[in-house]
């Protein structure tokens, strides 16, 4: 196969930093699982490129699937800075960047065209462009000039989900731009095993997972959960947030803080190890997830593969992938998401062995048929050569 490089920036930032994985991390992870072994590392410092050794990429690869806990990565990154600017003759290799880092500049893309790399981008959403009022003020922009420079310089594009090509390609006939080659390819979830028979806490309790910004809609929750604790009490079910707090949470953390009713019955884990999460997964009454908008919508799998049926909004990503088997609510009903809290948190709820039943037929997405697809992707990538 042509030489592999994977851009490590944004991992290497990220975990030097001391930051958590996101789900875009995981995905950049599990492309150093899968291809680490016959790739280098590519990382962007000060202006410059700088492809590492193999040794050196070896090392560093492994100090980033340690999710960065083991020892300091400064002086296997000194070196690889150093000899890196030796390492440069990387002409016709293929370039994975998987988590859009730096491709809103222009002096990346032209960085890539005179190395004469192959880029193969992955493409994990459009929400700053399709739903501009949930990101960042100046992230639509940011994000024009990332999709612009990836359609032009791209060698392929791998989208995680049927809904993100359909945007991308939407977008592309709005403003003329050319598609590239571009597939779909559905991420995996990839969380420990089982979990112990010890429940994190005794009452009847619901997971919601997920970083805490405007776009995860965790004030309806917040807000259906108010309306739970004045009806039922103490007895109201327990509700588990796992997520860093991201951005533009105040609102959604003083309604914690100040709101009696939700004391006692909220819990926030901002650190959530991976087995925790599992044993918070398989012991819970269900998964909240309603949000406004995603790119694809990882803890759906991971609940679904951990046996947890899910309550999510009605977006036809999570249909793609997850089918009939969530309840799907309209975000603008809380009445509706309060009445389906309260029967899933019922002992031997009808409602919820339903979900339990048509979950049977559930088969989760593999990073196996991922790399299937994305290594038929390069096979094509190569023959236009």
């Amino acid at each position: 196969m042509t030489g592999i490089l994977i851009d490590v920036t944004r991992l290497v930032y990220r975990f030097t930093s001391k930051r958590l994985p996101t789900g875009v991390d995981r995905v950049s992870l599990a492309y150093i699982r899968h291809y680490g072994a016959q790739a280098r590392a590519v990382m962007r410092h000060k202006g410059g490129k700088f492809v590492f050794r193999r040794a050196e990429s070896a090392a560093l690869f492994d100090w980033l699937l340690a999710l960065g806990t083991q020892g300091s990565p400064m002086p296997t990154i000194c070196k690889g800075l150093v000899t890196g600017c030796l390492a440069q003759q990387v002409q016709g290799s293929i370039l994975f960047n998987t988590g859009h880092s730096g491709l809103e500049s222009d002096g990346y893309v032209a960085m890539l065209r005179q190395q004469q790399v192959q880029p193969v981008f992955v493409l994990h959403d459009l929400i700053p462009i399709t739903h501009p009022q949930f990101c960042r003020v100046g992230e639509r922009d940011r994000h024009m000039a990332r999709l612009r420079n990836a359609v032009q310089v791209a060698s392929g594009i791998v989208c995680n989900s049927q809904a993100t090509l359909d945007a991308l390609r939407a977008l592309c006939a709005d403003t003329g731009w050319n598609v590239p080659p571009a597939v779909v390819a559905l991420l995996a979830p990839d969380l420990p095993g089982a979990a112990t028979a010890v429940r994190p806490m005794a009452e009847p309790y619901f997971v919601f997972v997920s970083t805490i910004e405007p776009r995860k809609n965790h004030l309806l929750i917040l807000r259906v959960w108010q309306k739970l604790a004045q009806a039922l009490g103490d007895t109201a079910p327990r509700l588990v947030l796992i997520g860093q707090r991201g951005w533009d949470y105040s609102e959604t953390t003083d309604l914690l803080a100040r709101s009696a009713p939700l004391r006692g019955l909220v819990t926030e884990i901002p650190a959530c190890s991976d087995r925790d999460m599992v044993n918070y997964l398989e012991h819970a009454q269900a998964l909240l997830f309603p949000s406004f908008a995603e790119g694809y919508g990882m803890p759906v799998v991971e609940a679904l593969a951990h046996g947890l049926p899910v309550i999510a909004s009605d977006l036809a990503v999570f249909r793609e992938f997850a089918r009939s088997v969530p309840e799907y609510l309209s975000v603008a009903d809380e009445a509706l998401w309060a009445q389906a809290i309260t029967d899933y948190a019922a002992p031997h709820s009808p409602r919820r062995q339903a979900q339990r039943t048509r979950m049977a037929g559930f088969v989760a997405p593999t990073w196996a048929d991922h790399f299937a697809v994305v290594d038929g992707l390069l096979s094509e990538v190569a023959r236009d050569v």
